[in-house]
């Protein structure tokens, strides 16, 4: 019998492994445990050892490099992928930044330029990854993106971010209404806390991991193979018929006042 969650013959780009902690190494491991091909990105030659053992380890493809702050980079990995494989089945986007002092600043403090960039890497690099994916999904496919529930509340010193996932999340369910037709799901995924590099940029983020901790009905947050195993079922045709959703995987932290 077919497992439920089966991505044998589907290929997939994972952008996002800084290293392999990281949100999207337990993603592109758990991509690859069900039988996908992958292709992967770094973000430069200096990111690249931190990434090239995840890579190896998991047998992918191709990895390459891209740093969307960079004109051409993101298309090249997509003409790099219709090249050699002439089409894909999902994509996950997991990456995010803000300049240091915008980040750990007050929102109505931030300045122009760092909210644009913030805005420009967070969340419209996931609207150029759905247009170049788009042509390369004739057959459908899936497009992921990674949130956080400061998203929706405010959480002490996520500060920025905050509007910049919530901006993110409305692309998705925008992305998810506009490419249906054609059979591409878009769905937000919504780890709470967990420690990654990413996450260690965030102000007194431990005390951020102990509160939420502490809050979820669980009493346990959630590990990077939890939202792998989420992000496998999404890509897989068994959730065919769900898109445009922004699912959270933190033990229930979600729930709690």
């Amino acid at each position: 019998m077919t497992p439920l969650v089966d991505l044998s013959g589907k290929r997939g780009l994972v952008v996002g492994i800084a290293n392999e902690h990281s949100i999207a190494a337990g993603c592109a491991a758990a991509f690859a445990r069900c039988g996908a091909s992958l292709a992967a990105t770094y973000l430069n030659d200096k990111a690249k050892p931190f990434v090239a053992p995840v890579a190896e380890k998991l047998g992918v493809d191709m990895l390459l490099p891209c740093d969307v702050r960079v004109p051409g980079e993101l298309e090249a990995v997509f003409e790099t992928i219709r090249k050699e494989w002439g089409r894909l089945d999902f994509v996950l986007h997991s990456i995010a930044f803000a300049p240091h002092d915008d980040l750990f600043g007050r929102v109505v403090d931030s300045s122009a330029e760092g909210f644009a960039l913030a805005m420009d890497v967070s969340c419209h690099s996931f609207v150029r990854m759905a247009h170049l994916a788009e042509p390369l999904m004739d057959k459908g496919g899936a497009l992921l993106s990674v949130t956080f529930y400061g998203s929706e509340r405010v959480v002490a010193h996520y500060n920025l971010m905050g509007p910049v996932k919530a901006a993110l999340e409305s692309t998705t369910r925008y992305v998810a209404a506009e490419l249906g037709a054609k059979g591409i799901r878009a769905h937000a995924i919504s780890p709470g806390p967990i420690s990654t590099r990413a996450a260690s940029g965030i102000d007194r983020f431990d005390e951020l991991l102990d509160r939420a901790s502490a809050l979820a009905p669980e009493g346990t947050l959630a590990t990077i193979d939890d939202v792998g195993a989420l992000a496998a079922f999404l890509a897989s045709d068994a959730a065919r018929h769900i898109t445009g959703t922004v699912i959270p995987v933190d033990g229930g932290a979600h729930l709690m006042a």
